[in-house]
């Protein structure tokens, strides 16, 4: 009986060894990955960002269009769930949305749309060649599908979003329906340097 007892405390022990101090996030951790690392694309105002200028907040970056007639605007509205819990971190975190469709995502369209989820949303475009290259370096699937000659396809795109933590480090791969108070808490983690 004894030996019985030291064989599971030894077990238990040894169990232990193992524990991590890494943070559980509730999204797919990709710390490390070595894509989906920089871009330079024209936001709603005209004006040319970069992933590094954000460095200081947490940025949540997703690619779509807008004539989506789901996933984007739940991803968006999301979004604006997320910073609504955030709370005083709200402004600690910066939503971009990348245009997979540059051809109908015109910057007017983009200065029309982004406010009517949230006031400090930004959405990205390039032209259709630098849309391209950004999709290939953030490994991003988007092809048009239907009436592609008369203007009225849909695109069938990745539907996943990326967290970055506030150093400006790809940390997270949030799943297309993932609750805003998942997202929420996995925010919390990066912008406490988790």
């Amino acid at each position: 009986m004894r030996r019985h007892f030291l064989v599971v405390l030894a077990a238990a022990l040894l169990g232990g060894c193992g524990v991590s101090d890494a943070p559980k996030f509730h999204s797919v951790d990709i710390t490390g990955a070595d894509y989906a690392q920089a871009l330079s694309l024209t936001d709603q105002h005209g004006k040319t960002r970069t992933l590094a200028e954000f460095k200081g907040k947490a940025v949540s970056l997703f690619f779509g269009y807008t004539q989506c007639p789901d996933v984007c605007p739940t991803n968006l509205s999301t979004m604006a769930q997320v910073v609504k819990l955030l709370g005083a971190d709200g402004d600690k975190l910066q939503v971009l949305f990348v245009t997979v469709d540059p051809e109908r995502d015109t910057q007017q369209l983009l200065a029309e749309y982004m406010p009517a989820f949230h006031p400090g949303f930004l959405g990205l475009r390039g032209d259709p060649a630098t849309t391209e290259s950004v999709k290939k370096a953030f490994r991003v699937f988007a092809q048009k599908q239907g009436d592609v000659a008369g203007g009225t396809y849909t695109v069938d795109h990745t539907a996943g979003t990326y967290l970055y933590d506030p150093q400006g480090r790809l940390r997270l791969y949030v799943r297309h329906g993932e609750s805003a108070e998942h997202i929420a808490a996995d925010l919390r983690l990066l912008i406490a340097g988790k």
